[in-house]
């Protein structure tokens, strides 16, 4: 593993959440025209949360800030709610200071969705590259909607999703089957150009896919093992997700009280 990567492990998911919205409210203070790359799914929206509290206590403004979500499911429009567009809003847009126009989606619904995807590629370049990334990790060691075997130089594309991800996701919707079975996602090759990346995972379910992201060789086998080839990174994980972890990489961690 690269000893550039910093560990981090926080007592409980709600100090890890704080830990990392602390962080992006520094870069936001440095650098007020930042870009930053969001996540959706479960483990950021203590982040989000934290995030609009302080806005709304007037520590930080997003007005002059640009973001990019990494994935967004074919098929769902902005207004369906799950829709990671809907999410972002209803998490985090809806509660701050950013224009509309400074907030990019993918768009799952493009009737030229390759287009669609080098677009968004062309859009990102455009802003100079993102520079603060927030990942999540798969229980299958998934990045973004970058399953395993996905190419490490991968660019934005449409994936099918993996059965073990639309089961992970089936909690969201009334039924499995209406999970969409594709999505468009920043791909792993994009994902790596950020100038700095923080993967926060919380949880005992994920515990495996970070024991592997991190002590493992980097291969497509685990996506976010790519993560540790280059400088910048930051794991943040609560107790849960840290369990598996060997004594050595336990050892040059920064815990948090």
């Amino acid at each position: 593993m690269s000893h550039s990567v910093e560990i981090r492990i926080a007592s409980d998911a709600d100090t890890a959440s704080k830990n990392v919205a602390e962080e992006f409210a520094k870069a936001l203070q440095l650098k007020p025209s930042i870009v930053l790359g969001l996540a959706t799914g479960g483990t950021p929206v203590g982040v989000y949360q934290q995030l609009v509290s302080l806005y709304q206590a007037g520590k930080i403004s997003f007005q002059q800030c640009t973001t990019f979500n990494l994935d967004e499911y074919v098929g769902l429009g902005p207004d369906h709610p799950q829709s990671y567009r809907y999410f972002m809003q209803t998490n985090l847009f809806d509660h701050i200071d950013i224009a509309a126009g400074q907030t990019f989606v993918p768009d799952g619904v493009s009737n030229s969705i390759q287009d669609s995807c080098a677009d968004y590629e062309e859009k990102i370049q455009s802003f100079g590259g993102i520079d603060l990334q927030l990942l999540g990790i798969g229980e299958n060691g998934h990045i973004a909607f970058n399953e395993p075997g996905s190419d490490s130089n991968g660019r934005t594309n449409v994936v099918d999703l993996t059965e073990n991800t639309i089961s992970a996701n089936s909690r969201f919707f009334e039924s499995i089957e209406e999970v969409p079975r594709q999505a468009v996602t920043m791909g792993i090759g994009t994902i790596l150009e950020s100038k700095r990346i923080i993967l926060m995972a919380t949880g005992r379910n994920k515990a495996e896919a970070i024991a592997r992201a991190l002590e493992g060789e980097p291969g497509d086998d685990s996506p976010a093992s790519f993560l540790t080839t280059r400088e910048n990174i930051t794991f943040v994980l609560d107790q849960d997700a840290a369990s598996r972890l060997s004594g050595p990489t336990i050892r040059r961690t920064k815990e948090i009280l």
